[in-house]
């Protein structure tokens, strides 16, 4: 089986997030660690070279395969912000919809910048995620 590549490491947040050149998507990315942090209670770590995550849970898959997540996260790319979803939880499509401008692809919602979305519909969008992945994966 193979082995999981995105795991938690050790590299400081603030220097990965110093070294993104876009100076929006630097400063929407201090913006997400704090509403991040406030909503799920977690300090960021980086989670591979290029994740912010937020907690972790452990997986199973009905295939055998298992590993450890950030319950979420996100990622400064170049082209946009990926912020890292469940795949379905409570009222997706209908917040998705009020959002604002933004790409969604089955876990990663893309968006250019904060400014082009409704972040209190991105909370709700984070918690409501968040509270479906504890769900399917309780601490044991």
């Amino acid at each position: 089986m193979a082995k999981t590549k995105t795991t938690q490491t050790d590299r400081p947040v603030k220097d990965f997030i110093s070294e993104v050149d876009n100076e929006t998507k630097r400063d929407d990315s201090y913006q997400l660690i704090e509403i991040f942090k406030e909503l799920t209670g977690f300090e960021p770590k980086m989670w591979g070279p290029s994740i912010v995550g937020f907690g972790s849970y452990h997986y199973k898959y009905a295939s055998g395969h298992e590993g450890d997540a950030p319950l979420a996260g996100f990622s400064p790319r170049k082209d946009a912000l990926a912020i890292y979803l469940a795949t379905d939880f409570n009222k997706k499509e209908e917040l998705l919809k009020e959002l604002g401008k933004h790409k969604m692809s089955v876990a990663c919602l893309y968006v250019k910048k904060l400014e082009d979305i409704k972040l209190p519909v991105l909370k709700k969008l984070i918690t409501n995620s968040v509270a479906h992945i504890k769900k399917l994966y309780p601490d044991k």
